[in-house]
């Protein structure tokens, strides 16, 4: 298909235009309304059935590309009209689609960002700061179990909880050790490394990894064999997105028990809370690798009065029945006074149900894990993450309460905890590097679910607490490097990448120094233009290779 031309009518409605606009904002108009049509032209001309592709493809002119945007957007506040939206979405159907549009996102120079899930904590998947083609994988979601071979090949578009129900259809004593929040994109979650409730028993998600088809900045369909293992070590943990297109993974399905038990414990600084919660840094992460228990902890008023409190909810996973959980609770972690009452047994699908945060029971359909439109989108937060290596002295979590209680009870702190298998894994066996030695991951953000926007006076206001209270933290933290978890990813860390020096500062917090300086060293060997980018993707610089 030839490019389309400016017709007279075209010349005479710019001159017109010219009156009402200037000539550097009119420019960027009619250069990325042409763009667009090219790369659409594109699309078609070189694809088999361009009926099909013209079906899958949205610009702003279309009355629905607001809603396919706004899908899965699922951080909501970046739903606002500042948000830079794509130029084009393409929604492709199947691989030599995605190969098209990679093609054609290269002829014309756009960039081009990958939404799996759509629930990066920055966006980078749904905006950019440049004219961008935003490929959309939603329709790239097929999930073949193999129950025999204990795998399932899934399309990088799927999410976790259409995951778990497939398994959950072929049988209830295997699943995916991968995380809580049903609606998360597979495709994102793996790259990233991914952690979850039976990560203390099977490692990160990433580590159950055992192939991948993977497209290349040179339209390749590789496989691990093809890859090479280098590729394949990066792509796990990572972040793909900074090397090519993850098409589907190749998973290892885990042994579970046909009945698990869920317990949650709610007890506030009164009921003696600080005490409970020192012991359990020293407890969580040692305890037996069948049972997580996780906390989130917030404040709140007691009563209608003005006095404030901390709330702790203990969430405990255990791969067992309830006569096994609890003489173990009541050996190990007795404070926490775990009884028959307060446990409930079920399927590991339930289980994702019920500690999804999502609100749903052990009696609510497990259909609903496989329908993201009857899960409501409560997500609107300002994140940020840590990794604890030493327990935190009774003195200082006295004093996190007091910070606490400076907010407006918008907060939210998740202490995840570690060790059990985690602990026998080296920090360079993926990039993924947070292992031996972590006591427990420690997440921490704000709600601004109430707001209009995250500009508001009280947005800014909670924002600008929970950066201070990141400040706060850093002697209870993690130290050289103070880490992060890159699939929790914070600009707020920096976007420099200009040298190895100011990429450092953000890239050694999510891999450490050697992980880091691999993946770079990779990143120059299969996309040494550096195609795929966002403001924290790894770095291609000018300098010797041989230097990292």
């Amino acid at each position: 298909m030839r490019k389309s031309q400016p017709s007279c009518f075209v010349f005479i409605l710019v001159l017109t235009l010219c009156f009402f606009y200037s000539r550097g904002a009119l420019s960027s108009i009619l250069d990325d309304t042409a763009s667009s049509e090219d790369f659409i032209g594109c699309l078609q001309s070189n694809s088999n059935n361009g009926t099909v592709i013209s079906q899958l493809v949205y610009t702003p002119d279309n009355s629905s590309f607001q809603s396919i945007w706004e899908a899965r957007v699922n951080n909501l506040r970046f739903i606002k009209p500042s948000t830079p939206r794509p130029s084009v979405i393409v929604t492709p159907a199947d691989e030599t689609q995605i190969q098209t549009v990679l093609y054609c996102t290269k002829k014309h120079r756009y960039e081009i960002r990958i939404r799996s899930g759509g629930h990066d904590f920055e966006a980078l998947s749904s905006s950019a700061a440049v004219p961008f083609v935003m490929l959309d994988l939603v329709n790239m979601k097929s999930i073949d179990v193999d129950v025999g071979n204990r795998t399932a090949w899934v399309q990088a578009g799927a999410l976790l909880g259409e995951v778990y129900y497939s398994i959950s259809q072929k049988t209830n004593a295997l699943y995916f050790p991968a995380g809580i929040c049903p609606t998360v994109g597979v495709g994102g979650y793996l790259s990233g490394g991914g952690y979850g409730n039976l990560v203390r028993k099977y490692g990160t998600a990433a580590d159950n990894v055992v192939d991948a088809r993977f497209l290349d900045v040179n339209g390749n369909i590789l496989d691990r064999k093809s890859m090479g293992e280098d590729l394949f070590w990066a792509l796990r943990g990572g972040g793909a997105s900074s090397f090519g297109i993850v098409l589907a993974w190749k998973l290892q399905l885990v042994p579970v028990p046909e009945i698990v038990t869920v317990f949650r414990v709610n007890i506030t600084l009164e009921e003696n809370a600080t005490d409970i919660l020192y012991k359990y840094q020293y407890v969580a992460p040692n305890i037996h690798p069948d049972l997580l228990i996780r906390v989130q902890i917030s404040s709140e008023n007691i009563g209608n009065t003005s006095k404030k409190t901390v709330r702790m909810s203990f969430e405990g996973l255990y791969l067992g029945k309830i006569e096994a959980l609890l003489p173990l609770m009541d050996k190990s972690f007795p404070e926490l006074k775990v009884r028959r009452e307060i446990c409930e047994e079920m399927t590991m699908v339930q289980s994702s149900l019920v500690l999804g945060d999502q609100g749903l029971t052990s009696s609510t359909p497990t259909e609903v894990l496989a329908n993201q439109s009857a899960i409501a989108r409560l997500w609107n937060y300002k994140h940020k993450s840590d990794y604890v290596r030493t327990p935190i002295p009774k003195s200082g979590l006295r004093k996190i309460w007091r910070k606490l209680f400076e907010n407006d009870g918008s907060e939210i702190m998740i202490m995840y905890p570690f060790g059990g298998k985690m602990e026998e894994y080296s920090d360079t066996v993926i990039p993924y590097p947070h292992r031996a030695g972590v006591l427990y991951q420690l997440l921490k953000g704000v709600n601004l679910g109430d707001q209009t926007s995250d500009t508001t006076t009280v947005s800014l206001r909670r924002i600008d607490w929970v950066r201070g209270f990141d400040k706060f933290l850093e002697p209870y933290v993690s130290k050289n490097p103070r880490e992060a978890y890159v699939n929790y990813i914070d600009l707020d860390l920096g976007v420099g990448s200009d040298t190895y020096e100011e990429a450092s500062v953000w890239g050694e917090r999510y891999w450490k120094r050697d992980n880091f300086k691999k993946l770079i060293r990779i990143k120059a060997k299969v996309d040494p233009e550096n195609f795929f980018r966002h403001p924290q993707s790894i770095p291609v610089f000018s300098t010797s290779r041989s230097s990292f």
